[in-house]
C-alpha cells in the first residue's frame, strides 16, 4: 500500500493501491480484496479475488470494482462509490512457490457525501403561555453535519439547540408569545454544502377575561336598554288607548242625553 488513507465524494471513482514485488512466475498469483465496512466492522465481506488467472466479484460489487493492472499490478478501481463503501480495505498478495507471508496491506476509504434534506417538526402547545420544541433531523452526511436553528427576522436570531445524538437537534421554547410567531429554519451543514428546512410557527391568543367580562356588561346594559324601551312603548299605547276609549264613552253620553230629553222640550213647545 502506497497510501494509509483516501477520500472521495460519494458518486465518483477511486483507485485503492496494492503495489508487490516477487521473483516468481505470475502463473499462480493470488490476490484477495476484503472490506471491513465502517458501519459494521466485524461482518468483513471479500471484495475481488485473482487467482490463477481468474477474476472473482462480490455479487454487490460486479460492475462497480475491477483490477485495473492485474497480474502486473493489484490496483483496483471502484466506481460510482457510496457510504456503503467506506471501511478498511486489505490487499493480500501470495505468488507461490515464493515460501514468504504473503503481503497485506490496509487501507481506509472515507466517502463524502453532503448533508441529505433534514426534516423539521414542531410540538408542543401554540397557544399563549405555552411551550413548543422545534425538531429537526438529517439521515445521512459525512463528514457529519452541523446542524444549526434560526428564527428569520429582518436580522437572523441564532437559537440554542439540543444535540440528541449526531443528526438531530431540537430548540425548547417556552412560555410562547406573539412575538414566538414566525418563520423557523434549521440548517445541515459540512464541507460539501448545507440543506434547510423551514417551520412557520403560529402563536394563538386565547381572549382577555376581562375584556369578555366587559362584553357581557356591555350585552347586558344593551339589552336592559331595550326592554326599557319596549316597556315605554307598550305604556304609551296603553295611555292612547284608554284616551281614545274615554272620548268615544263621553260621545255616547251626550248623544244619549240629548234624546232623552228632547219629547220634554217637544212637549213644551204644544203648550
Amino acid at each position: 500500500m502506497r497510501e494509509s488513507s483516501l477520500e472521495v465524494v460519494r458518486g465518483d471513482f477511486v483507485v485503492l493501491p496494492c503495489s508487490f514485488f516477487t521473483s516468481s512466475p505470475l502463473s499462480r498469483l493470488n490476490v484477495i480484496w476484503t472490506l471491513a465496512p465502517f458501519s459494521s466492522p466485524e461482518t468483513p465481506i471479500q471484495v475481488i479475488v485473482y487467482d490463477h488467472g481468474q477474476v472473482f466479484e462480490d455479487p454487490s460489487l460486479i460492475g462497480r470494482v475491477g483490477f485495473t493492472g492485474i497480474p502486473w499490478s493489484a490496483d483496483i478501481i471502484l466506481n460510482d462509490t457510496r457510504v456503503s463503501d467506506a471501511g478498511v480495505y486489505r490487499c493480500m498478495v501470495n505468488n507461490p512457490p515464493e515460501t514468504a507471508d504473503p503481503g497485506i496491506g490496509e487501507l481506509a476509504l472515507s466517502i463524502l457525501a453532503p448533508p441529505s434534506l433534514p426534516v423539521c417538526q414542531w410540538d408542543g402547545d401554540v397557544d399563549m403561555g405555552g411551550s413548543v420544541t422545534l425538531s429537526c433531523t438529517v439521515a445521512e452526511g459525512v463528514p457529519t453535519p452541523e446542524i444549526h436553528w434560526d428564527k428569520l427576522n429582518s436580522v437572523e436570531i441564532s437559537l440554542p439547540i439540543n444535540m440528541e445524538g449526531d443528526l438531530s437537534a431540537s430548540v425548547q421554547i417556552v412560555n410562547v408569545s406573539s412575538q414566538t410567531s414566525g418563520l423557523y429554519r434549521c440548517s445541515a451543514t459540512n464541507l460539501l454544502g448545507t440543506e434547510n428546512c423551514y417551520v412557520n410557527l403560529s402563536v394563538y391568543s386565547t381572549p382577555d377575561s376581562s375584556s369578555g367580562i366587559l362584553q357581557g356588561v356591555l350585552l347586558t346594559l344593551s339589552m336592559s336598554l331595550l326592554l326599557l324601551a319596549l316597556l315605554v312603548l307598550v305604556l304609551w299605547l296603553h295611555r292612547t288607548g284608554q284616551d281614545g276609549w274615554w272620548r268615544e264613552g263621553k260621545d255616547e253620553e251626550e248623544c244619549y242625553n240629548e234624546i232623552r230629553y228632547t219629547p220634554t222640550l217637544m212637549k213644551r213647545s204644544f203648550v
